[in-house]
């Protein structure tokens, strides 16, 4: 039995998206995808005391069809705006001093060109805090047929896979019976039930990137995920 799960590279995501990954035994992250702007490519949501603030990576959309490990950073000094930022709202969260160096080095070494390259470089970084050791690929690895469906049931069958978990999103669109037809079992994710935990600057927020719930419990983060 195996299980993988498919996402475009979000930056610094929400702890959902890191659920998902706890999930599975592949994870792939689907870069061949078109990059789409104003979307979690390239920013991600924290808590402040003004409310909640974007950090965007600045990216260059040369084409409307150039995807998303295509996408190039625009300005080079934007990991030193994003540190500043999070440090200066996060300061007081409880456990901000225990992850300052870590995130500090992350941000200030983010010297890589492409978006999906940055956020790869977090994305593993944020599953070794955490504890997941689920494999990392990326779609690029692989020819992929042509169709939405298809795709996605290509790399499945290309990781050896007998389950695929998607995300809630995908019911609008995904072929389940071709999945079926291949031995391929489809599962969904389910983001409901969250328990809340201390947060800066309420009100409460579940949305928001994964480094709030780090800074701010710990090692317990993962007292307030999935699993």
């Amino acid at each position: 039995m195996k299980k993988i799960a498919i996402l475009q590279s979000n930056y610094i995501p929400w702890k959902g998206y890191f659920d998902l990954i706890r999930s599975v035994d592949e994870f792939v992250l689907y870069d061949d995808m078109q990059y789409t702007k104003n979307d979690w490519r390239n920013r991600n949501k924290i808590k402040t005391r003004e409310g909640l603030v974007w950090l965007t990576i600045p990216v260059r959309q040369e084409t409307l069809h150039q995807t998303i490990r295509e996408t190039k950073i625009s300005n080079p000094l934007w990991h030193k705006q994003h540190w500043k930022t999070l440090a200066q709202n996060y300061a007081k969260a409880a456990h901000f001093k225990e992850y300052k160096e870590i995130f500090e080095e992350l941000y200030l070494g983010a010297t890589e060109t492409y978006l999906s390259e940055i956020n790869r470089k977090f994305l593993v970084a944020i599953n070794a805090l955490l504890g997941i050791t689920t494999t990392i690929r990326c779609s690029s690895e692989f020819t992929l047929a042509p169709g939405k469906s298809e795709r996605l049931l290509e790399l499945c069958k290309n990781l050896g896979a007998t389950s695929y978990l998607s995300g809630p999103a995908a019911k609008d669109y995904l072929d389940v019976p071709l999945f079926t037809e291949a031995g391929i079992e489809v599962e969904w994710m389910d983001y409901s039930g969250y328990p809340e935990y201390t947060q800066l600057f309420p009100p409460f927020e579940h949305g928001v990137s994964i480094v709030d719930l780090l800074f701010n419990e710990g090692a317990d983060a993962r007292k307030f995920m999935k699993g």
